[in-house]
């Protein structure tokens, strides 16, 4: 792995301190699916595929959100903040404040699995030319996410819920028609009741420590010190430590069973 600055999975841009938002407005819309949209602004940020920003959506809330490209993020509509981004249009103003985190530190031959929404995360490692095979799945056929993109970018592998494209089933079953054992890296983001299947197959191939996998975690400050978004038994912080961790690094910990919400309160997953 590398931790340079350069290279086909390093960082685009300009680079931004982690102090105020800094005010971007939003120039372009794209409708991805029915529940995903593109916001695209009038600023690059130089960040690394996995990194996220802090999007304050004036009036309503600040939330995490990963950077689909320099000058991106793509939203699903889940709660208030997101459904008041859906509300915006051309020509309105939000603040990012980021890129924090640790992105995802790979190369070689490098697989990515990715379900809904967790394809915009990894979608710069694969425009980048950083993936050898993508295995991609959604609910169906009008849900699935970049698919015209990435299959001018990588071999493509895709499953939907209800069969409606590709294979019939869940993106777990497509490991079953991959090489996994020859991959240098295995990135995975997506719901986390998907990340856990994927980190059990993992498991059982011997492939944790070259298992990458990015967590969403409440968070309030992005930048460590608040403590809401760290992780049982041993505190990781998925803002700082993460929010893309080894396969190890997970083990034993509160991954794959339940979170915690605003009031620190577990929640089932």
């Amino acid at each position: 792995m590398t931790k340079g600055e350069s290279g086909r999975n390093g960082s685009w841009g300009a680079h931004m301190s982690d102090g105020l938002p800094i005010a971007v407005t939003i120039d372009r819309i794209v409708e991805e699916t029915p529940s995903i949209r593109t916001f695209c602004f009038d600023r690059e940020f130089e960040f690394r595929a996995g990194q996220f920003v802090m999007v304050w959506v004036p009036g309503v809330d600040e939330i995490p959100m990963a950077l689909s490209a320099p000058d991106s993020i793509t939203v699903q509509r889940v709660g208030d903040a997101t459904s008041a981004l859906f509300e915006l249009g051309e020509g309105d103003r939000i603040g990012i404040r980021g890129p924090f985190g640790n992105g995802f530190f790979v190369e070689g031959r490098v697989l990515a699995v990715a379900g809904g929404v967790g394809a915009a995360p990894l979608l710069p490692l694969a425009v980048k030319g950083g993936v050898e095979a993508f295995l991609l799945g959604a609910r169906t056929r009008s849900e699935l996410l970049f698919s015209e993109i990435l299959e001018d970018c990588c071999p493509l592998f895709i499953a939907t819920d209800d069969g409606s494209y590709g294979h019939h089933g869940i993106v777990t079953d497509l490991l079953e028609e991959v090489e996994t054992d020859g991959a240098d890296a295995v990135c995975v983001c997506g719901p986390e009741r998907m990340l856990a299947a994927v980190f059990g197959i993992m498991r059982s191939k011997g492939m944790l420590n070259r298992s990458f996998f990015s967590l969403h975690r409440y968070m309030k400050c992005g930048i460590g010190v608040c403590g809401s978004c760290c992780i049982d038994p041993d505190g990781l912080r998925v803002c700082r430590d993460g929010p893309i961790f080894r396969g190890d690094q997970l083990e034993g910990t509160e991954f794959g069973k339940y979170a915690r919400d605003a009031s620190g309160r577990r929640k089932s997953l």
